[in-house]
């Protein structure tokens, strides 16, 4: 997939973001987490959204790192590769009286943050909200890591030019359900051990942050999802233990991954009183995900648990960037959340 900035129906106007504080300012909805006041952004699969009268709007931007789409009225018109401190305009030859803009973040930034800074026009719209809400909590697969690259080797500049989080499950299922969505995830961290054992906060650590900094904590008013996707183990037990290793066993990693995930779904429940978690897991590493995911589900419904249940997936292709799921694969993963979804239509409440 060729990801570079296209200049058609696109003007610079200049690196100032004063326009930004006047009475021009469109009204924004944003996805996922990010930190005010200028929508610091380090998660992936963020997005911003606004409506317009207008046929001219611009687009500020302070972020050297990464790839966004831009849609207008549901349609893809722009890739926007690393923008900088740079203010762009888009003309909309669109007939519609309103115009629907989303601007979505489609690659991975675990170490630098990014920031929009907002849209801008003459004419806003009111933003209608949506009663549905979504969050997907997981690593790499989740991220949509390499997802649309032709082939399995890649380099690391190929693996961040290749992820589209706009074409990983999470998203993909949330559009289809017309839900905001939050994707929660990291590439290489697990429930208790990160990929190959490197040392790192593993996903609960970092899960209570907007930043991945360990100081800005997520204000998540307004976010009560009716659904929680978590799908976390592929890093735990994909790969061997290594000597000084805090687990000696491959025994005493599962218990400790057990045990965590039990306390890390009871922390979610405590502050999403109504969700209901699908925990997922594939068949890699000879089935031991799947099998310890189980074990985790088996225990907190027998505490009580009642809004659970357990998705497993199997016959990938992993044709993605380093034998991760491709574009093809997502789709699968997908319309199987979706099926599940639609046979338990009472998850949405009422919504």
């Amino acid at each position: 997939m060729t990801k570079a900035l296209w200049l058609a129906g696109w003007l610079l106007v200049g690196t100032s973001f004063t326009a930004l504080a006047s009475a021009d300012t469109l009204p924004l909805r944003s996805g996922g987490r990010t930190a005010a006041p200028t929508y610091t952004h380090q998660w992936p699969g963020v997005y911003f959204e606004t409506e317009t009268t207008s046929k001219s709007v611009t687009l500020s931007f302070d972020d050297s790192i990464n790839i966004y789409k831009l849609y207008l009225n549901g349609e893809v018109v722009k890739l926007i590769e690393k923008p900088g401190q740079t203010t762009l305009r888009f003309d909309s030859k669109s007939p519609k009286a309103v115009d629907v803009y989303r601007l979505e973040k489609i690659t991975e930034s675990q170490g630098q943050t990014g920031r929009f800074l907002g849209f801008s026009a003459d004419k806003p719209a009111a933003l209608a909200a949506r009663a549905r809400q979504i969050e997907f909590i997981g690593d790499s697969y989740t991220v949509g890591y390499g997802n649309t690259s032709p082939k399995r080797e890649c380099t690391q500049d190929e693996v961040w030019a290749t992820t589209d989080t706009s074409q990983a499950f999470g998203a993909l299922t949330a559009k289809h359900y017309e839900a905001d969505y939050q994707i929660n995830a990291f590439s290489g961290r697990g429930i208790v051990r990160n990929y190959n054992g490197f040392i790192a906060d593993p996903l609960p650590k970092v899960y209570p942050y907007t930043l991945f900094d360990g100081k800005t904590a997520y204000d998540a008013t307004g976010w009560q999802p009716q659904i929680i996707v978590i799908g976390l183990g592929t890093n735990d037990f994909s790969t061997a233990l290594n000597p000084g290793e805090k687990w000696t066993t491959r025994e005493a990693l599962q218990a400790d991954y057990r045990d965590t995930y039990v306390a890390f779904v009871k922390s979610l429940r405590a502050k999403n009183p109504q969700a209901h978690f699908l925990l997922m897991a594939s068949d890699g590493a000879k089935g031991e995900i799947r099998a310890q995911v189980a074990q985790v589900a088996k225990t907190l419904k027998d505490s009580g648990e009642t809004r659970l249940d357990t998705l497993f997936f199997d016959g990938l292709a992993f044709d993605g960037c380093h034998a991760h799921p491709s574009v093809a694969d997502d789709r699968k993963i997908a319309d199987l959340i979706q099926g599940w979804i639609d046979a338990h239509p009472g998850v949405w409440q009422g919504k």
